[in-house]
């Protein structure tokens, strides 16, 4: 018999991914995360935390963390070929979701990773 007045651990895996490796050439991946309530600025700096380890990877190339409401965030990031999203998955980013702790603690449910296949794209800004 469970007491109903103790609230049940918030557990999750921490990642869902999602799709398939696909064939070869340029990847990425699109990730959605939502935040549990009061946890948004954990989230944020779970971002900047992510950020920095990408910064130095060869084959991260594109990358951006967005908002899309309060609690909902993304990243997008693109690589060259599936090796390179593999070193990524492999680096410091990785060890980020991995932190199944830490995920549990400022997520709301398991960060949705999507593995997509790049189809074009444009990779500059205008001139101005």
């Amino acid at each position: 018999m469970t007491d109903r007045a103790t609230p049940r651990p918030h557990r999750h895996p921490g990642v869902q991914v999602l799709g398939d490796q696909g064939e070869e050439g340029r990847k990425a991946f699109f990730i959605e995360i939502e935040a549990r309530p009061g946890q948004e600025d954990a989230v944020v700096q779970m971002l900047r935390d992510i950020r920095a380890c990408v910064e130095d990877e060869p084959a991260t190339g594109p990358w951006f963390a967005v908002r899309f409401s309060t609690t909902r965030f993304g990243i997008f990031e693109a690589f060259p070929d599936l090796a390179g999203r593999q070193a990524h998955v492999e680096g410091g980013g990785g060890d980020i979701f991995r932190d199944i702790e830490r995920m549990n603690a400022i997520l709301d449910v398991a960060a949705r990773v999507h593995r997509v296949d790049v189809l074009m794209s444009k990779d500059r800004f205008a001139h101005l």
